[in-house]
């Protein structure tokens, strides 16, 4: 079918494919709850795309146009899919080889329950801040943190918000992330003009987050929380070998991230690292794990490694809290997370090829009248690009193209636009369950999204703080004639 045949949408082609979706979400929703993301929402997205192929056939677009979009759209999110894979192998090495119940020892004694949670913020943003990838944090200290959590009876729902908060603040403000990167890119300014801009949000956002997290901390009772922290320590050093060694994989992984080696290698690296020191420190946990006498210890010990990368590590400790921290990781326990992004990736493919995408952000721009109005366009753009394409990389870049020349008009500098995109495209990713990001934090803290969704403080206050300013026009810049 040539391209003079085809059809612009209407609104109503546009709406109808995304109308159908928040159905059967909010139905997935009620029925399975927070088991929705493991296999309801694939459904809704799978059908959801269905409907809007169907729209697109209706505007003259062959099924072939619609599966190249979708192959693009895929093919985008390659890196991402392949990097959840590296992170599967990673827990599972880490986990047998003592790396994370290290960390989850050593933290147990450290870490006072009352200030946990603005600890974690602390310490996730310090790592992601020094090697730009709020992703590598989550999958290396987070991983450890939500153990701690669990040993100490705190809450893994809002300890995997506190880890999120402190790892996207300092994505956000590092000039190694990618995000942000691309955002002055598209927009039009340089990278460190952007970070200086960018401290006007996210500076009181995670001041008024840190305050909510000490606050729930001094208030919340640990009445039994002793109990269970002794005997976590207790299981730990009767079953695994502890030692300040075992930090040495999470070393290697920040060292090669802070050489800006990239993510898929880098977690690869580590999860090899984690196996060899499994062979040094656990051996008896890897003969218990792979029961195969027949076998020589040298093959035993090549087989355990091989297997905790592909289905993760398992162990009965005798105590059932214990055995949930540690009978997790490997790659196949990140194929439902991969399964859901490209259901997802599926969706938004066929929403941009057929050109309903653009509609529907064309329509929000008649809706803005002064700067306020243009920023909260921006930002609903981008939060609905990350709802659509599951991506937030196509969430900065779309909305980047397609305000930029408004902004100009207008006479603001390129620093407002670059800033709203990370304010939304970048931030509002981990809180959409089948968003690569969202996805990517649910299966590696094994927190489902909607779960810690309402405990991911900076990033919902920041959103809150850019209508703020947007609106009062503190901090807006204009463009010096």
């Amino acid at each position: 079918m040539s391209e003079s045949t085809r059809k612009p949408p209407s609104l109503f082609d546009a709406l109808l494919p995304m109308i159908f979706l928040i159905g059967l979400l909010s139905m997935a929703v009620y029925i399975f709850g927070e088991d929705a993301s493991w296999g309801p929402n694939q459904i809704a997205l799978t059908f959801s795309s269905l409907v809007a192929a169907l729209v697109g056939v209706k505007n003259k677009y062959t099924w072939d146009d619609m599966g190249q979009g979708v192959v693009k759209s895929i093919s985008q999110a390659l890196p991402a899919i392949f990097i959840l894979l590296a992170v599967g192998a990673l827990i599972g090495t880490w986990v047998m080889s003592g790396t994370v119940t290290t960390m989850i020892y050593y933290g147990l004694q450290v870490l006072n329950p009352k200030i946990f949670y603005p600890t974690v913020v602390i310490v996730t943003a310090i790592v992601s801040a020094s090697i730009g990838s709020s992703w590598t944090t989550v999958g290396t200290i987070g991983v450890g943190l939500i153990g701690i959590a669990n040993g100490m009876g705190m809450s893994p729902a809002i300890t995997a918000g506190a880890i999120i908060s402190g790892s996207y603040f300092g994505d956000k403000l590092s000039p190694l992330s990618d995000t942000t990167n691309l955002a002055p890119a598209v927009s039009g300014t340089d990278l460190y003009s952007h970070i200086r801009h960018m401290l006007w949000t996210t500076v009181p956002s995670i001041v008024i987050a840190l305050l909510i997290f000490t606050f729930i901390g001094l208030n919340d009772s640990i009445e039994g929380n002793l109990a269970i922290k002794e005997e976590t320590i207790r299981v730990i050093d009767e079953n695994f070998s502890t030692s300040l060694w075992l930090f040495v994989p999470v070393i290697v992984v920040i060292y090669m991230a802070v050489r800006k080696f990239r993510p898929f290698p880098t977690i690869l690296t580590g999860a090899l690292v984690g196996g060899i020191f499994a062979v040094i420190f656990q051996p008896e946990q890897i003969t218990q794990f792979i029961d195969r006498p027949d076998l020589s210890k040298p093959v035993v010990m090549i087989a355990g490694v091989w297997k905790a990368m592909y289905t993760g590590f398992t162990t009965s400790t005798g105590v059932e809290s214990i055995d949930a921290l540690v009978n997790r990781g490997g790659m196949n326990s990140m194929l439902e997370v991969i399964w859901l992004i490209l259901s997802a990736l599926m969706f938004g493919g066929v929403m941009e090829v057929t050109g309903m995408l653009t509609k529907l952000v064309s329509v929000l721009l008649k809706l803005v009248k002064g700067t306020g109005s243009l920023i909260a366009a921006t930002l609903v753009t981008s939060f609905g690009l990350n709802v659509i394409a599951s991506d937030q990389y196509m969430a900065i870049v779309l909305p980047g193209k397609m305000f930029k020349l408004e902004y100009e008009r207008r006479g603001l500098a390129p620093e407002n636009l670059s800033r709203t995109l990370e304010d939304s495209g970048t931030l509002t990713s981990p809180l959409i369950p089948w968003n690569t990001c969202g996805a990517y934090m649910a299966g590696t803290l094994g927190v489902a999204t909607l779960a810690y969704l309402p405990f991911v403080f900076f990033n919902l206050i920041n959103l809150l703080v850019a209508v703020v300013l947007g609106f009062t026009g503190i901090s807006i810049k204009k463009v010096k004639k």
